[in-house]
C-alpha cells in the first residue's frame, strides 16, 4: 500500500535512520534515471513542458510584460524566429491594425504584385457577376478609382472583347467588369498609373488586413525588415501595443518554443526580476507558484537543466511517466521498475525526519528532492490505482475522507460511512419496498421464464460490477471535497497534494 504521509508523526515515535538514508539513496538514483531519460531523447519535449508551465505564470504587470518581450526581440537572432512568429500572431489576431500600416506603404504594395499573376488574381479577381451589386477586395478599389479618375486611367483598362467599354455603360452594368483582362490591366496600372497605389480607394480595401493571408510569409519578411533595418516607428508601435494587450500565456506558448537554450534561460532570468510572489504563492495556491518563487529569488543561480528537471517532477509527472515508458527508454524503464519494486517502507516519523532534512537546504535543492519524492509517489499510485476498490482502500489506509461522486454519503478516514438523513432513509426504504413488491408481481407474471430471467439479471449485475470496479469518481477531503477525481486523475491529484504539503513545510515555514 502506498504511503502518502499527509499527517505528521505522533510524539515518541522511534526513527529508523538507516531507512531514511536508504530513501535518500533511492531519490539519488531516481534523479539519475530522469536525467538520463531527458538527455537521451526527451530534452525537446521537456523544454516544451517547461515553456508550458512558464505560460501559466500570472504575477506580471502588462507594462513589465511588454518590456520583457521587447527585450527578447532585441536579443541576437530573435528577428529570425521570435519576431517572425510574433508578426504571424499579429496578422492572425489583429489583421486590421497590420493592414492599416500596409495601406500606407504603396511601395510595398507595388512590389507585392509586380510580376506575380497569382497574387494579382487573388486580390483583384473579384468583380461582381450578374445579380451581384458590389465588387470585392482589390476589384472594388480598381473599379472605384477607374471611375473617379477615368480621364487619366480609363484607357489603361484592358478588355477581353474586340472593343472596350465606356464608363457610362459600365456604370449601369457593373458586371461588365467581368470582361476585364485583369492581369494586363493591373500591369498597366503598375507601369502607368502610380497614383492608384497610393490612392484612398486601394488603401480602404487593404485596411481590413485580409490581403495578408494571400502570402503571409512575404509580409512577415517585409515587416521584419521595416522593424530591424528601417526601425519603422509604425511597425514597432504595432508590436508594442500587441505585447501589452495579448495574454502572457499566449505569448509564451507561441514564442518561447523557438528559443535556443541561452535565450530561454536569459528570458527566464529577466522574468524572475519582474515577479513579486504574494502570500498565495507561499500557500502553493496555483500550480506555477513553485516556479514564481524560484525565479524571483534564485533565478540568477539556476541552470536550464535544473529548471527542466524540476518542472518534470513537479508539474509534468504524468508526461514524464509516459516518456519513461516509451519504447526508446527500455533501459531506464527497467531501472525504474526495479527501484519501485525495492522501495523501502518509511514510518511517519522516518518520513518526517527526511522532510526536516530539507529545511536548511537551498530552496532549489529542497524543491528538487521533495519534487522527486512526490514523483516517486506518483509512480507508485499509477501502479496501484487500477480499480475503484484499490483507490478506496488507498483512501482509507491514508486517512483520506471520501465520497463517491454519485453518492452523497461520506466515508470517514476510519472507513465508516455516515448515514444520510433519516427522512431520506425512510423515503429510500419505502421506495425499496415498493420496487420489491413490483418485482414479485412481474415474476409471478413471467413464471415460465423465471429461471432464464434470473440468470440474465445475475449476469448483467456481475458484468456491471466488473465494469464499475475499473471506474470510479470521488470527492476527497484533500481539496475540501471541491472537485471529483476519476481513477486516472488520482495519482496526479494526490502526488500534487503531497508536494504542496511538504514544500510548505520545508520551504515556507
Amino acid at each position: 500500500m502506498v504511503q502518502l504521509f499527509f499527517q505528521g508523526p505522533t510524539d515518541g515515535c522511534s526513527i529508523n535512520t538507516d531507512a531514511v538514508k536508504v530513501r535518500k539513496s533511492l531519490l539519488d538514483k531516481v534523479e539519475s534515471i530522469i536525467r538520463s531519460v531527458i538527455k537521451s531523447g526527451g530534452w525537446y519535449e521537456a523544454r516544451l513542458w517547461l515553456c508550458s508551465t512558464v505560460s501559466s505564470i500570472h504575477l506580471l504587470d502588462p507594462y513589465d510584460q511588454q518590456h520583457l518581450f521587447l527585450d527578447l526581440l532585441g536579443m541576437k537572432n530573435s528577428k529570425k524566429d521570435v519576431a517572425a512568429r510574433l508578426l504571424r500572431m499579429i496578422f492572425d489576431k489583429k489583421p486590421q491594425k497590420a493592414g492599416s500600416i500596409l495601406a500606407k506603404n504603396c511601395q510595398m504594395l507595388e512590389e507585392f504584385f509586380q510580376g506575380n499573376p497569382k497574387r494579382i488574381m487573388q486580390w483583384f479577381g473579384h468583380f461582381a457577376v450578374t445579380g451581384e451589386s458590389t465588387h470585392k477586395k482589390g476589384a472594388r478599389a480598381l473599379s472605384q478609382f477607374a471611375f473617379v479618375n477615368r480621364d487619366i486611367c480609363w484607357e489603361e483598362l484592358e478588355w477581353k472583347g474586340k472593343h472596350g467599354q465606356s464608363p457610362a455603360v459600365v456604370a449601369t452594368k457593373p458586371h461588365y467588369f467581368r470582361d476585364l483582362d485583369i492581369l494586363q490591366t493591373v500591369q498597366n496600372f503598375l507601369e502607368y498609373v502610380p497614383d492608384f497605389w497610393s490612392s484612398e480607394e486601394l488603401a480602404d480595401s487593404i485596411k481590413d488586413g485580409e490581403i495578408l493571408q494571400i502570402d503571409m510569409e512575404y509580409f512577415v519578411d517585409q515587416y521584419v525588415r521595416l522593424m530591424y533595418q528601417e526601425n519603422s516607428r509604425d511597425e514597432w508601435k504595432l508590436v508594442e501595443e500587441f505585447l501589452m494587450d495579448e495574454q502572457f500565456s499566449s505569448l509564451c506558448q507561441h514564442l518561447l518554443i523557438h528559443l535556443d537554450e541561452q535565450r530561454l534561460l536569459d528570458f527566464l532570468k529577466a522574468l524572475g526580476k519582474l515577479i513579486n510572489p504574494n502570500s498565495q504563492c507561499k500557500e502553493m495556491a496555483f500550480p506555477c507558484c513553485w516556479l514564481e518563487v524560484l525565479l524571483s529569488a534564485h533565478g540568477d543561480h539556476i541552470s536550464l537543466d535544473e529548471l527542466v528537471l524540476l518542472n518534470c517532477v513537479i508539474a509534468k509527472g504524468r508526461q514524464l511517466w509516459r516518456l519513461m515508458n516509451d519504447e526508446e527508454q527500455e533501459e531506464e524503464q527497467g531501472q525504474m521498475k526495479e527501484l519501485l519494486k525495492s522501495i523501502n517502507q518509511l514510518t511517519d516519523a522516518d518520513h518526517f525526519t527526511l522532510m526536516k532534512g530539507f529545511i536548511d537546504m537551498k530552496f532549489s535543492d529542497a524543491l528538487k528532492w521533495i519534487g522527486i519524492q512526490s514523483w516517486v509517489v506518483f509512480c507508485e499510485l499509477s501502479k496501484e490505482c487500477k480499480s475503484a476498490d484499490s483507490c478506496e482502500h488507498l483512501f482509507t489506509s491514508n486517512r483520506i475522507e471520501f465520497r463517491k461522486a454519485d453518492d452523497y454519503s461520506l466515508v470517514q478516514n476510519d472507513g465508516n460511512s455516515i448515514a444520510p438523513d433519516s427522512d431520506v432513509e425512510d423515503l429510500n426504504r419505502s421506495n425499496h419496498k415498493r420496487r420489491k413488491r413490483d418485482r414479485k408481481r412481474r415474476r409471478r407474471r413471467y413464471d415460465p421464464d423465471e429461471d432464464n430471467l434470473d440468470q440474465l439479471l445475475e449476469f448483467g449485475t456481475s458484468n456491471r460490477r466488473g465494469i464499475e470496479s475499473q471506474h470510479g469518481s470521488w470527492y476527497l477531503s484533500t481539496d475540501g471535497f471541491s472537485s471529483s477525481w476519476d481513477i486516472a486523475d488520482i495519482p496526479d491529484h494526490l502526488s500534487s497534494h503531497y508536494l504542496r504539503t511538504w514544500v510548505k513545510f520545508a520551504c515556507f515555514r
